[in-house]
């Protein structure tokens, strides 16, 4: 199946606009979060050693507890929206900026494909922070925790590159469409 242009810029806009209205609700909860306990689940991704999740654990009553959980399962709904945003990020750059076959379209190509990887490591890290705020807290799975974050936001770096890539695309596009009305 072929997607037409008009097709994929609104499915990027979509996804686009819905990560961006879900990160906005996130960001709201995570700061509640860290104002009333001192610590959010953002903070469980700097930490590499069990006693570090072991001690932000302690300051999170149940109640916190709950809306840490929370967090944890809302950034679930987050994942695939930001992956698919991301990738469509990297396609529209692809077809404005790699119009022919080459190693600049396979690469922008297999780049769109990274933040779908990071998105799988996210869920792998949130699925880690949540089972060590359920059964406890080692060093083994904090530090597999902070192995997948690391990773994580090296493909939501590139994301944000495609990102801009394709905004930067859209412009150009856009210039190209006003260029050809003009007398």
């Amino acid at each position: 199946m072929r997607i037409t242009r008009p097709m994929l810029v609104r499915r990027w806009a979509i996804t686009s606009l819905l990560a961006a209205a879900v990160f906005a609700v996130l960001l709201v909860l995570e700061l509640r979060l860290k104002a009333l306990s001192g610590f959010n689940t953002a903070d469980l991704q700097t930490y590499s050693t069990g006693p570090e999740y072991r001690y932000a654990f302690r300051h999170w009553p149940p109640n916190y507890a709950a809306q840490a959980g929370f967090d944890l399962g809302l950034d679930y709904l987050l994942m695939p929206l930001y992956a698919a945003a991301f990738f469509y990020s990297g396609i529209l750059a692809r077809e404005t900026f790699a119009l022919r076959p080459g190693r600049a379209r396979r690469i922008l190509t297999t780049l769109a494909a990274v933040p779908i990887a990071g998105a799988l490591l996210d869920a792998g890290e949130n699925g880690l922070q949540f089972s060590m705020m359920l059964w406890g807290a080692s060093d083994a799975l904090a530090g597999l925790a902070a192995m997948l974050s690391h990773a994580k936001w090296m493909a939501l770096i590139v994301g944000v590159v495609l990102l801009l890539g394709a905004v930067m695309g859209q412009a150009v596009e856009r210039q190209k469409r006003t260029a050809k009305t003009r007398p």
